[in-house]
This record gives C-alpha cells, sequence and structure tokens, in this order.
C-alpha cells in the first residue's frame, strides 16, 4: 500500500469532519429560529424545502376534467391513465406550547402530474388572547422536493390569530413534469407535505401588532388566486 493510500482514510475523515461541523452548528441553530430554519434549508435543500416560477394561470384538476369531458374530442384525461397521478398526503402539526387546532382540511389529493390543485388548511386560535405563530414546512420523499411547487402561502411568516379566530388558508400547487424524466424520481407516486407551527413569544407589542393577519391574509389569497391571470410558484430545493 503507498503513502498516498495510507493517508486517504484520514483525509477523508478530515474532509468529513469539515463538511459536517458547519452542518451541525447549523441544524442546532435552526432549532431555535426559524428565520435561520429556512435559510439552513434554502442553501442546503434539507427537509424537501419547496425555485420560484411564474406561470400563466393553470386549471385546476377539476377545471381540466370539466374542460376534457366537454370537448368530447377523444382526449383520455389523467384518470384513464393518460397521465400519471400523484396521491399527495397534507399533514399538520403543532408545538406544544401553542393553544392552535391547526389541520388540512382533505387528508390527501390524487393530482395529474403537471396539473394544479387547490387544498385548504384549517387554524383556529383556543385562547381569550392574540396568538403569534410561525409555521415550517418539508415535503417527503426528499428526492422529489425539487419537483414539488406552491403557491407562497402562511409559512417563514409570522402570522396572528385573535381570541378564538379562525382562518381557512388556501394552497394552490402542482408537481412539474421533469420529474418523470428523473430516474431518482420517475416512478414516485406519493408525496407528503407536512407543515408545523410554532408559537411565537417575547415579542413587544409593535412586533405582534406588525404580524401578519392570518385570517384577512388569507381571504386576500384567496382573491388573488381567483382573479389572476398569472400564479407565481416557489420551490428552493436544489436539484441534483
Amino acid at each position: 500500500m503507498t503513502d498516498h493510500d495510507r493517508k486517504r482514510p484520514r483525509s477523508n475523515r478530515r474532509v468529513l469532519a469539515l463538511t459536517l461541523a458547519p452542518l451541525l452548528v447549523m441544524g442546532g441553530l435552526v432549532a431555535y429560529s426559524p428565520t435561520l430554519y429556512q435559510m439552513f434549508c434554502d442553501l442546503t435543500g434539507f427537509g424537501g424545502t419547496v425555485q420560484a416560477a411564474s406561470e400563466e394561470k393553470t386549471e385546476t384538476r377539476e377545471e381540466t376534467q370539466t374542460a376534457r369531458a366537454t370537448e368530447g374530442d377523444g382526449t383520455q384525461s389523467a384518470a384513464d391513465g393518460d397521465v400519471p397521478t400523484v396521491t399527495i398526503t397534507f399533514d399538520a402539526n403543532v408545538d406544544s406550547a401553542l393553544p392552535w387546532t391547526f389541520r388540512p382540511e382533505q387528508r390527501d389529493v390524487e393530482v395529474p402530474v403537471g396539473e394544479t390543485a387547490k387544498v385548504y388548511y384549517y387554524a383556529e386560535n383556543n385562547t381569550d388572547e392574540t396568538v403569534v405563530a410561525r409555521a415550517t414546512f418539508n415535503v417527503t420523499p426528499y428526492k422529489a422536493a425539487p419537483y414539488f411547487f406552491k403557491i407562497e402561502c402562511f409559512c417563514f411568516t409570522e402570522e396572528k390569530l385573535g381570541p378564538g379566530e379562525s382562518a381557512r388558508m388556501p394552497l394552490q400547487l402542482y408537481i412539474d413534469e421533469e420529474m418523470l424524466a428523473d430516474t431518482n424520481t420517475e416512478m414516485v407516486r406519493d408525496m407528503t407535505l407536512s407543515y408545523t407551527f410554532y408559537r411565537q413569544e417575547d415579542l413587544s407589542r409593535e412586533e405582534a401588532k406588525a404580524t401578519r393577519d392570518l385570517k384577512a391574509g388569507s381571504q386576500r389569497v384567496e382573491e388573488r388566486l381567483n382573479q389572476a391571470d398569472e400564479v407565481e410558484y416557489r420551490n428552493d430545493a436544489p436539484r441534483q
């Protein structure tokens, strides 16, 4: 064995240590800061963080199927096997310190690849005081996250709900057709979108007042989606 061969394991260990050290430090920091968590995910793709894509407004699954049925030109629908579909499961979690109810209005939805779907999450403040929270999310399997596009909605921003107030949050998404051309993801037919809300404490009165109103903000998003000719989708997970 040459000197180079003998040194290679030590060299590899050193490289591995230098690579893992900053990730471990960042991992420890993000546990205490949602802002750093977002930056960490954007840089590394950790957690399947969902590039910005601005497109003309596409039809939802229901609108597309209605149009195809009306045309009657013999075109097969996704349900007939012309386009693969992906079943997206929706998950919702709240930190133990947050007295909110938070859930998806539908457990899952089957979406043809390349077509949009609109779903809703529901949140309710179960206290008699205004509470501020912040959500993070991830997409699994992680290898498919780069192909999962959604509108910028209620995550990574401080959101407030008044005493007993509730909000219905719209979420529009689609799966990029390029997923089918990737040998690592071409067979993916199930994905999960998971959100977790954390209570934001130690805010001054001015800071709490300046946070986004979750109910009013969600209503504005709904109006924008219904009226806009162009919808912007986001995905920050890097492609290999």
